[in-house]
């Protein structure tokens, strides 16, 4: 039986009673095209078409690309999505063109709206398209301390609209793009403009407006530098013991590279790293490898993977009889720090100094409501703080720092709002009581 006690009272609900209507949030309403969507534009008339309402329009310009992350191994765009004030959004299909170049006079002289701009930037600047300036929505909702920042959840929170995102890990290299996919690809330019606005005017309010213009020249002035040996992100690659099996990998990853470059398929769809990772860690002997025993290994059977057959086999045959002296490292020398974990053991004065300034940043973090990783990046604060400046002189420490911080490519707000507190965590570092336990962050 339920005691008195335990009855809800008479205005409440019982607590497994279902939520009444009126308690219940209504949902969102999904967000629809308020133009209809329009046509892809596939040839020169209608290119020019575009130019020319685009140019008639006024203030910035959204812009969104799709790729085939996950199907191709280039990261072309296969769908540029455009839209600005007093003008319509517009759907081009780059491969149709050479180049984008008629749209360049346009979107020259004028500012570029991206959710995500270093995702599409390198795509676009592949069919000539260059910002002169940039906003980007996601790294503005970082910056104001949004809890979510995709694109869907910043048009619930300011457009109040729901939006459908399952095409977008679709094969936009498709031709003809199914009309979903294109209704899809044409809401994710609908309401950017009407985002950036709210952003950049809460940017203007929280003070930070500096910050973000700081932040978008940096996106711009980006560009992709080339990995060092990048077949050590084979995922799995943790698994594989010995200089011999790391050459197996190594030289399993760069023939399927190979194909997938010639192919233009992403490699994972021809092997997928899981039997790069077995075959390297089990058939790698003193006697040849066997075709059969290869292509019976887990992950070399199915995908097209026996048309290589060959291919795999001498690369396994080139490992197993490489020179010693020609065997890669099973690990590359780090020259960075430490882990973390390990720095109370190594030098316990860097793991004070760390343990100060993270206790400083998350500070700062929840004042200014900016994540720490904005703030400046972890490996550049550990750096930083694992071998800081000589000097403990405050005024030239704190000079030193502003330089070592600019020539590693910290921005200038980072550096006058991060500086003064990575320059107290060096001269006066806290040691931690011996029952406190250490911050597992990894800033």
């Amino acid at each position: 039986m339920t005691s008195q006690s335990d009855q809800p009272a008479p205005d409440q609900p019982a607590p497994d009673s279902p939520a009444s209507p009126e308690d219940t949030e209504p949902e969102l309403e999904l967000l629809t095209l308020r133009d209809g969507l329009p046509e892809v534009v596939e040839t020169d008339a209608a290119l020019a078409a575009a130019v020319a309402d685009l140019a008639g329009g006024h203030g910035p310009v959204a812009l969104d690309a799709e790729r085939a992350s996950g199907y191709k191994y280039s990261a072309r765009a296969y769908l540029v999505q455009l839209r600005r004030a007093g003008a319509t959004t517009w759907l081009i299909d780059p491969i149709a063109f050479e180049d984008l170049t008629p749209l360049r006079a346009v979107l020259a002289e004028n500012e570029w709206v991206l959710h995500a701009a270093n995702q599409d930037l390198p795509c676009l600047r592949e069919v000539g398209l260059e910002p002169p300036v940039l906003f980007d929505t996601e790294l503005a909702a970082r910056l104001l301390g949004y809890p979510r920042v995709g694109l869907a959840a910043l048009v619930e929170a300011i457009c109040e609209k729901r939006v459908r995102k399952e095409h977008s890990a679709a094969d936009w290299s498709q031709r003809p793009l199914p009309e979903a996919w294109l209704d899809y690809a044409a809401l994710d330019v609908e309401v950017l403009l009407e985002i950036r606005d709210r952003l950049a005017a809460e940017l203007v309010e929280a003070g930070k407006d500096e910050w973000a213009r700081q932040e978008f020249e940096h996106v711009m002035r980006q560009r992709p530098s080339p990995r060092v040996d990048p077949w050590r992100r084979t995922s799995g690659m943790h698994k594989v013991r010995g200089k011999r099996p790391v050459a197996a990998v190594r030289e399993l990853w760069l023939a399927r590279d190979e194909i997938a470059r010639l192919r233009d398929v992403t490699p994972g769809r021809i092997i997928p790293d899981s039997a790069i990772v077995v075959a390297a860690s089990t058939l790698v002997a003193d006697r040849p490898v066997e075709r059969r025993a290869l292509l019976g290994t887990r992950g070399f059977h199915g995908r097209g993977a026996g048309r290589y057959a060959d291919v795999w086999v001498a690369a396994m045959e080139a490992a197993r009889t490489m020179p010693e002296a020609d065997l890669p490292p099973v690990a590359l020398r780090s020259d960075g720090p430490p882990p973390p974990r390990a720095w109370a053991d190594r030098d316990p004065e860097a793991a004070a100094r760390l343990t100060t300034a993270r206790a400083a940043l998350a500070a700062i973090s929840e004042e200014r409501s900016v994540p720490v990783e904005n703030m400046m990046t972890p490996d550049l604060v550990r750096r930083v703080l694992w071998q800081p400046p000589p000097s403990r002189e405050p005024v030239e420490l704190t000079a030193q720092l502003a330089q070592r911080l600019a020539e590693a490519d910290a921005r200038p707000w980072q550096i006058e709002l991060v500086g003064p507190v990575l320059a107290e965590a060096i001269i006066d570092p806290v040691t931690p009581d011996a029952g406190t336990p250490e911050p597992t962050t990894e800033s």
